[in-house]
């Protein structure tokens, strides 16, 4: 049985450089990369014609046919789950997540993720992102980081707040508990990160990686211990403060990937690696998040405090 698609036919109204941008401006509810799909599957005409390259040029007067399949089921499963739901409405959802949470089902990971709680909780208010209904991830953070997390809840909210990421001018603040006291108050660290060569699963700083800029400011001093730094991401790299706190010389407490362990001259050293998510949880948590609203244009700020087992890091550094 073939599948009912909605088909729609329009005329360029101007040249255009690439024919995803063509559909993406006559249809501003999908996102580009989702009629990158549709090309790539043959389901758009030129002038009665299929074509399957999205960077076709486009000319002004030109048919453009477009069939739309519906959406598709995804195949990760729903589950119940406690969410901390910070702001919600009918596009977005702004969550605080615990550290220990993965984000995204994958290897060794097929459940109990962030997204199987949303498709749960969400139920039948998603739209199809890329597709598929599903949650819109517009942002990560690793799994043993906690704080605050942006959802999309539909393909046009989606596309609105990852523009906004490209943009930079999404903001997104951490702080993060790390080793020794950085020598200036304020700085910033601008080193491209890339895959780790001899070990996929880690980032490291590598020429001719992509861009990575981190600022951060010295908040608090624990003697010359360890110090409190609020970091504010102008890029969003996989591990980017944890990579270029290490890089800093002075790595996130309790980071498994990028530590360096305890100091040996640090008195509550046996108190600390006592703890029973120490070596597991980053000393990382994105405190603060502000954005552009894709409904109202209106600004949203959120803010959380720290989660219990941050603060019991901090509390040992702190009274050593």
């Amino acid at each position: 049985m073939m599948e009912e698609c909605e088909r729609f036919c329009f005329s360029v109204k101007a040249d255009q450089s690439r024919l995803d941008k063509a559909l993406a401006l006559e249809f501003p509810t999908l996102s580009r990369a989702r009629f990158q799909d549709l090309i790539k599957q043959g389901r758009v005409q030129v002038d009665g014609k299929i074509v399957e390259d999205t960077s076709r040029k486009i000319f002004e007067g030109q048919d453009i046919q477009v069939q739309i399949p519906p959406l598709r089921e995804t195949d990760v499963l729903p589950q119940k789950m406690d969410l901390d739901i910070v702001f919600e409405d009918q596009d977005i959802l702004v969550i605080n997540k615990p550290a220990g949470l993965v984000v995204h089902p994958g290897a060794g990971n097929g459940d109990g993720t962030l997204v199987n709680a949303l498709l749960a909780h969400c139920a039948d208010q998603l739209s199809g992102i890329g597709g598929v209904k599903r949650p819109g991830i517009v942002h990560r953070l690793d799994k043993q980081t906690s704080g605050l997390m942006l959802i999309a809840k539909n393909d046009e909210s989606h596309q609105f707040l990852s523009k906004q990421f490209e943009t930079r001018t999404l903001s997104r603040v951490y702080h993060a508990l790390v080793w020794g006291v950085p020598r200036h108050q304020k700085g910033t660290v601008d080193a491209p990160l890339d895959r780790d060569p001899k070990n996929r699963q880690k980032m490291a700083v590598r020429s001719g990686g992509r861009q990575a800029v981190t600022h951060y400011t010295v908040l608090e001093t624990y003697g010359k211990i360890a110090a409190k730094l609020e970091c504010r991401l102008e890029t969003g790299r996989t591990h980017q403060i944890r990579v270029h706190m290490h890089k800093l010389g002075h790595p996130v407490v309790g980071d498994p990937a990028y530590g360096k362990g305890v100091p040996p001259k640090f008195l509550g050293r046996e108190a600390l690696l006592a703890l029973p998510f120490y070596g597991q949880r980053q000393a990382l948590h994105a405190v603060e998040i502000t954005f552009i609203h894709p409904r109202s244009g209106t600004s949203q700020h959120f803010s959380v405090p720290y989660p219990e087992d941050f603060i019991e890091m901090e509390s040992l550094i702190k009274n050593q």
